[in-house]
């Protein structure tokens, strides 16, 4: 289908979709956020897509935040309804069963930040800025930052940025665990497409179980999260890719993993 506000491409198994308002510097309006939904349900539903890149177009910003100019008539309840919107949004990434990579070459704030979040992996170029400014508005993060902030980066960094507002650079949004890489602007996307090209080609099936393992069980108890773990882990021995994985160990040769 048309999109108003993403651009989609396939390159293989890899699916980029891009948020495309680069005269709003991609923030998200409602329409963007029912877009994006739509969009990652559709790569979750086709096979022949094992992982999907997520960014924004042009260089000055990933996404640089919601669309103030729409937000600021909203009511309580249309506030809320917006929220619910976005934070499905984000489920749905998270929960996609494939993997998310965020490219990110500029300005990630606000729900810009948020969405990065929700990807499973960010690459970042050194130029990129990330922070979580709605105290600067009167509000606080909608999307989900307070939580996968907290997560992702600890209790501390989660309220030095939700409090002060003030965006961090790339490097330090990496030592803080944020992103997975930082990498020159020129370098941003052979990163990204060396990334991407490697995890397609990674046994699909096994991919999703990791994804399970470590979202699902990381919010369990230990005992739980351990149980889950040996589930996947046994039902993997019931697939081809597993005995294709194998085999192409012993043998010394590549595996051609088919997702079944």
């Amino acid at each position: 289908m048309a999109y108003r506000n993403l651009e989609i491409g396939n390159r293989g198994a890899v699916r980029t979709i891009t948020v495309n308002r680069p005269d709003k510097l991609n923030a998200l309006n409602r329409d963007t956020l029912n877009e994006l939904t739509l969009a990652f349900t559709q790569a979750a539903q086709d096979d022949a897509i094992r992982v999907v890149v997520l960014t924004g177009a042009g260089e000055k910003a990933f996404v640089a935040g919601a669309d103030i100019s729409e937000m600021r008539n909203f009511t309580p309840i249309q506030a809320q309804a917006f929220s619910r919107s976005g934070q499905r949004l984000m489920s749905t990434i998270e929960r996609l069963g494939k993997p998310v990579i965020a490219r990110i070459p500029g300005f990630a704030l606000g729900g810009g930040m948020e969405l990065a979040m929700a990807c499973h992996l960010r690459v970042a170029s050194e130029k990129a800025r990330f922070g979580q400014p709605e105290i600067n508005l009167g509000l606080i993060p909608g999307f989900g930052g307070t939580q996968r902030l907290l997560r992702l980066a600890g209790r501390t960094a989660a309220l030095e940025l939700c409090l002060t507002g003030i965006p961090i650079p790339a490097e330090r949004a990496y030592v803080l665990g944020i992103v997975n890489q930082v990498v020159a602007a020129d370098a941003l996307d052979d990163a990204v497409a060396t990334l991407a090209e490697r995890l397609a080609a990674a046994a699909p099936l096994a991919a999703s179980g990791i994804l399970d393992a470590i979202l699902q069980g990381g919010e369990a108890a230990i005992d739980q999260g351990l149980e889950f773990e040996t589930q996947g882990f046994a039902l993997a021995f019931a697939t081809d890719d597993m005995r294709e994985g194998t085999s192409a160990f012993l043998e010394k040769r590549q595996a051609e993993f088919k997702g079944r």
